[in-house]
Parts: structure tokens; sequence; C-alpha cells
């Protein structure tokens, strides 16, 4: 007789994980960053802004990638989440021209720190010798050498400093590219429609109040800039330590078939930012004026001095357009990112100065905390439990 034929075992799957709700307070880049990331994972995610997506601190900024230069003393913890960010930027560039066919415009010509006296000379050799302790591939330039490579420079300058890996990208194209990343993902943009409140139930963030609608979530990310102190619904401990830090701005009209300039270019007293269409952006100034968002005629005259004495040819082009931004800076100058002391409140602000070139980094580890649970090391240093002291 046959031996009967042993039973067929059914080994269960398993479970697949539900993709939480998300709400994202903040549609900057670094809020569309996050939202396009989750939604492209799966998650259904809404994104709630008080004004138009972009129309903060992403449309204010001038798009500068300077990990390297921008380091002074003080702000050396920073390099590892600024450099891990610099060097994922070419690949963040050419996902969004796939996603979206937006160029955002990552240009690569690197960074010039011009001195334009001798006082700023001692300056920049004492700023290079720092930046060499810190292994940093910045370059000495004399002066023959900077106006070789910028010829528009003020003939008088003696030295210059120069990093090449150091880039710039359009910030109002990047915002424009997000947003239809996001969009194209299936995360849904909700412009001009400010959150009242965060619904805290038995220590948890379980949504929104947007109006008289409440917003379900099993996650809540604070992005909202300059602006994210001011969200109620939360308790004193869970209130991220960030103000608004005013800067103003304008920009010139150089004819793009002949520039004045084709490098980013710092002096002590104003950064230039050339844009493929001829604008050049100049900026800017650090004020605590709160959100006061009005040009003053101090402000612009720091300005337009800062361009004249780095650059003389720019008194003859036209001013295109003047404006002011609010940096979202912390008690300490870095970000906030990461659990707090509210389960399910994830936080993603306080950038500062940084937030176009911690777009990607931040993105990608926000992004993969909330779906893993597991912070990114390069994050973890950035909590808000740094300032519970």
């Amino acid at each position: 007789m046959a031996e009967p034929r042993p039973k067929s075992v059914r080994i269960p799957s398993a479970k697949p994980r539900v993709a939480p709700r998300v709400a994202v307070i903040g549609a900057g880049v670094i809020g569309l960053g996050i939202a396009w990331r989750l939604a492209a994972a799966g998650c259904p995610v809404q994104v709630f802004d008080r004004g138009a997506a972009g129309a903060g601190a992403s449309r204010a900024a001038a798009g500068m990638l300077a990990a390297c230069m921008e380091t002074e003393p003080g702000e050396e913890r920073l390099l590892g989440l600024t450099r891990a960010s610099q060097d994922r930027w070419p690949a963040f560039a050419a996902e969004l021209l796939q996603a979206t066919g937006i160029d955002v415009d990552l240009r690569t010509e690197g960074t010039l720190f011009a001195a334009l006296n001798a006082d700023d000379a001692a300056r920049l050799r004492f700023l290079h010798d720092f930046h060499r302790g810190l292994g940093l591939p910045i370059d000495w330039l004399d002066g023959a050498e900077a106006r070789r490579r910028e010829p528009f420079l003020h003939p008088g300058v003696p030295a210059a400093l120069y990093s090449a890996v150091d880039h710039q990208v359009d910030n109002r194209k990047l915002s424009a590219a997000l947003l239809a990343a996001a969009h194209n993902a299936g995360a849904e943009v909700h412009e001009h429609t400010p959150v009242t409140r965060v619904l805290v139930e038995g220590g948890r963030a379980a949504g929104l109040a947007v109006g008289d609608t409440t917003i379900p979530a099993d996650v809540v990310v604070l992005a909202a800039g300059a602006w994210s102190r001011g969200i109620a619904g939360l308790p004193k401990e869970a209130l991220p330590p960030v103000r608004p830090i005013k800067g103003q701005m304008l920009s010139l009209r150089m004819d793009p078939a002949a520039p004045l300039l084709n490098h980013v270019v710092w002096t002590t007293g104003a950064y230039l930012v050339p844009r493929r269409d001829g604008t050049l952006i100049v900026g800017a100034t650090t004020e605590e004026k709160g959100f006061d968002d009005s040009l003053t005629a101090g402000g612009v005259l720091s300005l337009l001095e800062g361009v004249w004495r780095a650059l003389p040819s720019a008194a003859e082009l036209p001013i295109v357009e003047t404006w002011t931004g609010f940096r979202p800076g912390s008690r300490d100058d870095a970000p906030i990112l990461g659990h707090g002391v509210v389960d399910g409140l994830v936080y993603a602000t306080g950038h500062h100065r940084n937030g176009i070139l911690l777009a990607p980094v931040t993105a990608d580890a926000v992004a993969g905390l909330i779906l893993s649970g597991e912070a990114d090391a390069v994050i973890r240093p950035y909590d808000i439990q740094r300032f519970a002291a």
C-alpha cells in the first residue's frame, strides 16, 4: 500500500507593513522633498502651507551649495551633514529632472571668495588655514589668478579662495520641481491652507486641525521653517527653538550671452550668484527683526555697495527685483531633525541658511526615519533633545 502523501504546509507570508498616513506642515523645499520621498514609497501624504508652495525661505534663498566655503570656526560639527547632502546633489537633481522634466540648473563652476583689500586677504589666510585643518578642498589663489578666472572682478583684488566642490542650484526651479514631483508621486499639496493646530491625543500626534476640518495622521512632520514655533497644539517642551532671521536681497540683470560673472563669488560685504538666464543674485543682510518684511534703505545700500566694490561694472546693471526672506534659525544654528517628546511628531526645521543645501539629505533621512523607525546616523546629532538641558 502506498504511503500517504504528506500534507502540504502553507507558510504564512509576513504581514505587509501598512504605510503610515503622513501630514506635513510646510511646503518649502524641506516639506516637499520629504513628501515626495514618502509618497513615492506608497504613503498617503498631505502637505499644508499657510501660503503658496515654495514661497517662503525657499523662494528667498540664493541656492548656494557651499558646504566647504561656508564653514567657519564653531561650525565644524555640521560638516558631516552638509558634506553628505552636497554629495547627494548631482543624483538628486538628475532624479528630479527624470521625475518632472524640470532642470533645476545645478551649476558646477565652483565658488570664489575674493579679498578686496589687505585686511580681507589676512582674514582669508586665516580661513584657509582653518579649512585646510579640516581637510576641505579649498585652494588659495593670488590676485592675478582670481582675475583670470573672473576678469570683471575689481582690479585690486589681492587674493581669493576657490572651492571646486561648492556649487549652486536655482532654488525657485527647485521648488517647482519638488512640487511637481510630490504631485506626480501622489501627495496632496494644500496651498494657502494654514494649520490651526496639531492634534495631540494621549501624548501622541494624531493629526491636524485645518480650520474646522480634522486631518487624521499617523505621523505629523513639522517643516514650517521660521514659523515652526508658532504652530498651536503642542506642549511647551515640544516647541522647537526656531526664530526668523531676516535677510534682504536683490537681483540685477546681466547679458546672458556675456555675463559679468560665472562663478559664485563671495566677499566680506556680499555674495553674488549668477544664473544662466543672466540674473545676478546679490545677498544678503542678517537681521534679528522678527517677521518684519520691510526693505530698508540701509539694507539695500549695503547690498549695492557690496556688489559694486567686488564688481565695479555692475553699477550699469538694471535692478530687477528686491525682496526679503526669513531663515529659520535654531538656538545653535543647526537643523532640528527627527523625533521628540511627542510620539508621532517628526521635526524637519531650523535649517537656517542651509535649507537648499540640506534638502536632499533631509528628504532621504526623514522619510527613512518615518518608514523604518530608525534614524540615519547622519541626522542623529540633530534631534530636539539636545536642547533639553
